[in-house]
């Protein structure tokens, strides 16, 4: 008995070291904008929490068109040395009426339903090697991406990341896709 409590504790503490490890990772990959809220690894990106604010013009490695005016921008695609590939951008409303966000885009899992509003139904697919990469999961199935979404008012951004394997480093682009989205090919850094 005391060696399965022992295990569940270290097994824990190693999921705590990993997020607290991905959190640092991703304030120190940030521009260094301290007034600007930022979506991370650590923690849900509730409604009342995510960051709402106008997205950065800038080189979008892609621009994909969702339903009800939603659009999706992905302006980084890193893979880092621990073998993650982050996919980061900015989910908007370009309507003119307040729309809820699909529960479409968490996905179908089980683990991943009891989480709540999330994008965990986004994959990268290697084309190369016919392989599909689903978003990570931490050990209690709760997907390493933006969750809490819940509404955007017209006009309205967040701040939305997504982390997968990554793909081998001889791999430099990737198809990206997310339920009910259109597809898009992106360039891999890192």
């Amino acid at each position: 008995m005391t060696g399965w409590c022992t295990s569940a504790f270290g097994r824990r503490l190693s999921v705590l070291a990993i997020t607290l490890g991905l959190a640092l990772s991703v304030a120190a990959c940030s521009d260094g904008d301290a007034g600007q809220d930022r979506t991370s690894a650590a923690g849900p990106a509730g409604s009342s929490s995510a960051p709402r604010e106008q997205l950065q013009t800038g080189a979008a490695l892609a621009e994909l068109q969702g339903p009800n005016g939603l659009s999706l921008t992905i302006t980084s695609a890193e893979r880092d040395p621990a073998g993650y590939l982050t996919v980061r951008g900015g989910l908007k409303n370009d309507g003119a009426e307040v729309v809820v966000v699909p529960a479409e885009l968490r996905g179908n899992e089980l683990d991943v339903l009891r989480t709540g509003p999330s994008l965990a139904g986004a994959t990268v697919v290697d084309f190369a090697r016919s392989k599909r990469y689903y978003v990570l999961r931490d050990t209690d199935g709760r997907p390493l991406t933006t969750t809490g979404l819940s509404t955007l008012r017209a006009g309205e951004s967040v701040h939305v990341f997504m982390q997968f394997p990554a793909p081998p480093a001889s791999t430099n682009t990737v198809g990206f896709q997310l339920p009910l989205f259109d597809t898009a090919n992106i360039k891999v850094s890192g």
